[in-house]
């Protein structure tokens, strides 16, 4: 695993007033996301957690409130951009459900779903990564 980015003290708290019943979740998946690369940073943006690469915004954890699923939003950042031909990753994985070339959504549903999907996952995100900075 590469060298760990730091967790955010800003998600922390804003995690801690939220109370979400599917903490356990979130704090799982932010330990996979900075784990999968050091140069990810951590921040609250759409009132959810969210990692830049660079400066720009990538992924987008959506926690709703009073839900039982927690997603991973991959994008290209706020703005809407010209739609790449293909999806902007070749991954094959059934995790990514595809909504535009450049936007695609990742859904779990249990914490067991997250552990399963952890490999996978960092796998998507470096892909993601490097493919969203080479547009």
């Amino acid at each position: 695993m590469i060298n760990q980015a730091i967790k955010s003290s800003e998600v922390t708290d804003f995690l801690n007033q939220l109370n979400h019943p599917l903490r356990n979740e979130i704090e799982e998946l932010r330990d996979y996301i900075l784990g999968s690369n050091k140069n990810l940073t951590e921040n609250i943006k759409w009132n959810a957690p969210s990692y830049c690469f660079q400066d720009e915004d990538r992924i987008t954890m959506r926690i709703q409130p009073m839900t039982t699923k927690v997603q991973l939003i991959f994008h290209r950042g706020a703005k809407k951009q010209e739609q790449p031909a293909d999806k902007l990753i070749e991954n094959r994985s059934k995790m990514l459900v595809w909504k535009e070339n450049d936007r695609a959504i990742i859904t779990f549903k249990s914490l067991q779903e997250i552990k399963n999907g952890k490999e996978q996952l960092q796998i998507i995100i470096n892909e993601w990564i490097t493919a969203a900075k080479n547009q």
